[in-house]
């Protein structure tokens, strides 16, 4: 029996949105500001998208910041298809491209910016793969969503959601720029 205020059992199984875009917009902006407090500006700031919504993010990240400091902010993409370790099982996957900013990695404060942290190994291929292009002077994570169930000893330095999920959940990110609407839905596993 459902009441007035329960989900009825077909909203149940197809989920329910926790992130709307007005919400995901004040998440970005947070971050923002987080970041610039602990850099103390945005001074050898470089922020790395991971694909595919993870660059679509980096790319508003650096729109916030340049809004806030007035200055242009270093963003591009890394691709960490090759460092997986899921390859022998999901051969298929097509590596990607990583773009740079111009100013390079160097001695910089890399951003690693992903949509969702969940078990920690697609930042450990991130790591792995930063390691191939330069020697940051520090890198931090920033994520739109932490999900919770870590398998390696990874936790973002910036979150705009802390989302606790069971594993028969499924977190699902929709942005404007890939899917054509902004939010963050919590999704049964399908069976």
């Amino acid at each position: 029996m459902t009441t007035p205020d329960s989900p009825r059992e077909d909203e149940d199984l197809a989920g329910h949105t926790v992130l709307e875009s007005s919400e995901i917009r004040r998440s970005l902006t947070r971050i923002a500001h987080e970041l610039l407090e602990r850099n103390k500006g945005s001074q050898d700031l470089v922020l790395l998208g991971i694909p595919t919504r993870g660059v679509t993010l980096a790319d508003r990240l650096a729109e916030r910041l340049t809004e806030i400091e007035g200055g242009p902010i270093p963003v591009g993409s890394l691709d960490v298809t090759l460092h997986r370790d899921d390859l022998r099982r999901q051969p298929t996957r097509a590596p990607g491209a990583t773009h740079l900013p111009p100013e390079g990695i160097d001695d910089k404060v890399v951003v690693l910016v992903d949509d969702v942290l969940f078990s920690g190994r697609t930042i450990r291929a991130a790591l792995d793969a930063l390691s191939d292009v330069g020697r940051p002077r520090a890198v931090r994570l920033a994520v739109l969503v932490d999900r919770g169930h870590r398998e390696l000893p990874i936790r973002a330095d910036h979150v705009g959601k802390n989302l606790p999920t069971s594993l028969t959940e499924r977190v699902h990110v929709s942005l404007r720029e890939v899917d054509g609407t902004d939010l963050v839905r919590i999704e049964r596993a399908r069976a």
